[in-house]
């Protein structure tokens, strides 16, 4: 009898504890947020940040990780108008956003991005150290962000030297 009572109790207690894993993971660091006050900017040719046309901003961040920022909005301009004036984004790839963000589907992102239904532009490099801001647009006028690892930031977290390329990390502002 005190064997099952153990054996039930064990497998309550992991239950509880994989609920509240779950919980943490999917739901609780994430906030909705609203459209950043000088609105989302794309980078252009020369270099300069210029705010796009954004309309119906969905967004959620989380401060437990840079790479958590999401969002979802429409633009009036055209990938046309946006391909001569921004730059592009090599080597795009949209990071899964919670189920329960429903515009933001990374799978058919990252596909209509490499089919070229949607192009992925520079919003802001290194908007904290090693991660860029990326907006993808698409023939519709949907267009997604996200925030994703660049070099430095990825050979920072792998472990590699990071190089001359790389800014200097200023370790005590984060």
């Amino acid at each position: 009898m005190t064997g099952k009572f153990l054996v039930g109790a064990i497998a309550v207690g992991a239950l509880l504890v994989g609920a509240a894993m779950y919980y943490s993971q999917v739901y609780a660091y994430y906030e909705p947020v609203n459209e950043p006050d000088n609105g989302i900017t794309l980078t252009t040719l020369e270099g300069e940040q210029e705010p796009i046309l954004v309309q119906d901003f969905q967004g959620i961040d989380a401060t437990s990780s840079p790479i958590r920022y999401r969002a979802c909005f429409t633009t009036p301009t055209s990938i046309e108008e946006l391909t001569e004036n921004f730059a592009i984004y090599e080597h795009a790839e949209p990071l899964t956003a919670p189920g329960w963000f429903d515009c933001f589907d990374a799978f058919a992102i990252g596909e209509d991005i490499e089919t070229g239904q949607a192009t992925a532009f520079l919003s802001e490099k290194n908007i904290e150290y090693g991660v860029d801001r990326v907006v993808a647009v698409n023939g519709k006028g949907q267009a997604f962000v996200w925030h994703q690892l660049n070099n430095c930031g990825e050979k920072t977290y792998d472990g590699t030297a990071v190089g001359e390329e790389c800014p200097t990390r200023n370790l005590g502002a984060e």
